[in-house]
């Protein structure tokens, strides 16, 4: 074929293919198979957690002592995967010994919850080489945020396993927070998120607010995390169906321009045109670049949520905050978005 014909074959082509924008189903890959719930089981005074570190390294002693002293306290023993002082580069270790640590505690019958001490980066390194089949086999209580967010969705896609998005071992565990692990992990109760909103010392109340962007009542599956993770498996086949679930969010330390490059991401996937319902919880010190130059926080929502016209809703306590929700990826839940709350519809633990 001369150069000529080529061209005019390609055009022909380009011309007949379906244009990106009007529907996204026809050029999308397809998603992951939803697979179906696993349950982890509930925990019980003087079960045993483990502890590794699945992301960036911890230099210091003092995280380790915390976190030992905090679950302690709140009646669980402690067991430490055997690399969590290793080290390479930013990490906790070479990828090898920190999937050892993931792949013991998940075979230990003696572990009953696992818990990652922080976030950082690498956790998406992990994600091709964990053995998903043991994970399914020896499902537990998995928890963490921010990097571990790709964790979490992974374990979830791949084994249908209920993960939880919450707070790591070197969080400040508050005592707001240490109740809601109580209520959820010990007595197995049927969780209604809603911020605390307190007047405190001001006429009107100012702290924990929630913004409504569409109102509405919708039911679907929670899924998410954090906002930069979540993109950065995008196509990968660790990034879940988003297909009638719940999306929320969260993000830290981030130019606004990348905030918005990022929700443009989540449009393109096809994500946005899948979801019933969004929740975003902080954008933590997500400032603009240049000065209000750029599109703020409030405008990049209106750009790709207001849109959707599904139930939607910002200030949600999830995200790089002290005070933070423990929220099960994968379970059922029901979403006000004029209230700002949302609740379980289904058991989470087996």
């Amino acid at each position: 074929m001369d150069k000529r014909n080529f061209l005019r074959h390609i055009g022909m082509g380009i011309l007949g293919a379906p244009l990106l924008g009007a529907s996204h189903a026809e050029w999308l890959p397809a998603s992951p198979k939803r697979l179906p719930l696993v349950l982890p089981p509930a925990l019980k005074k003087g079960d045993t957690v483990g502890m590794v570190c699945p992301s960036s390294l911890i230099v210091e002693e003092v995280p380790f002592k915390l976190a030992q002293e905090t679950f302690e306290a709140m009646g669980l023993r402690v067991k430490w995967g055997g690399h969590v002082h290793s080290r390479y580069g930013q990490l906790a270790g070479r990828d090898e010994e920190r999937l050892a640590d993931l792949h013991v505690m998940f075979a230990d019958p003696e572990v009953k919850a696992i818990v990652c001490m922080r976030g950082g980066s690498g956790a998406a390194r992990l994600l091709d080489k964990l053995d998903y089949d043991l994970i399914r086999k020896h499902p537990k209580i998995f928890i963490g945020y921010s990097d571990i967010t790709a964790l979490l969705n992974a374990i979830y896609v791949k084994t249908g396993l209920i993960t939880f998005h919450g707070p790591v071992g070197i969080s400040s565990w508050p005592l707001r927070v240490v109740d809601q692990f109580n209520r959820l992990f010990f007595e197995r109760q049927a969780m209604t998120y809603e911020n605390p909103v307190e007047k405190g010392n001001y006429l009107i109340a100012r702290e924990n607010r929630t913004l409504t962007i569409t109102p509405g009542v919708s039911e679907g599956r929670l899924l998410g995390g954090n906002l930069s993770v979540l993109t950065g498996i995008a196509g990968s086949p660790y990034y879940p169906d988003f297909t009638d679930s719940i999306l929320f969010l969260e993000e830290v330390e981030e130019d606004l321009y990348r905030v918005e490059r990022m929700f443009s991401q989540l449009k393109l996937s096809g994500a946005l045109h899948q979801i019933k319902g969004f929740i975003f919880g902080q954008c933590t010190d997500c400032k603009p670049e240049a000065g209000y130059g750029t599109l703020s926080f409030d405008e990049i929502l209106d750009d790709y949520i207001k849109p959707l016209g599904i139930p939607a809703y910002q200030g949600a306590m999830i995200g790089h905050i002290s005070e933070q929700f423990i929220l099960p990826v994968g379970a059922s839940i029901r979403m006000d978005a004029a209230r700002g709350s949302f609740s379980f519809t289904e058991n989470i633990f087996s």
